[in-house]
């Protein structure tokens, strides 16, 4: 992913292109393990917008960036939609194992949410049964 003036200077090069061709273009692309292409057109705009020296308040490195030997690192960090909800991924419910139709209840606990599933489901019953 380009950053910086090196962002900057290959938006000039790219002059004309499409949104969606720029954002690939700059290496805001990924693949899932399915082959689908996902375009992170929220950190192409944050780093545009902090190439430029506009520093957003409470903005770390996206999490994108964050990569080890391993490959990308879930950040574990969301934030509230517009909407009032708040979104945990699939990257999360994936190495849960948690599939559609699980249950959870919610507890508000000094100042945090916990869940708590209400019942195990069947593939969790199975896997943690050793």
């Amino acid at each position: 992913m380009l950053e910086g003036d090196r962002l900057l200077a290959r938006l000039d090069q790219l002059r004309g292109l499409s949104r969606s061709e720029l954002v690939r273009s700059c290496g805001y692309a990924t693949r899932s393990e399915d082959g689908r292409e996902h375009l992170h057109f929220s950190d192409f705009y944050e780093a545009i917008l902090e190439a430029k020296g506009v520093h957003l308040p409470g903005r770390g490195a996206p999490a994108l960036t964050r990569r080890s030997a391993q490959g990308r690192q879930l950040s574990f960090n969301t934030h509230v939609h517009f909407n009032g909800n708040l979104m945990v991924g699939r990257a999360y419910t994936e190495k849960l194992q948690l599939k559609p139709g699980d249950q959870f209840r919610i507890h508000l606990h000094e100042g945090g949410i916990r869940l708590t599933p209400l019942e195990p489901s069947p593939h969790q019953a199975e896997s943690s049964v050793d």
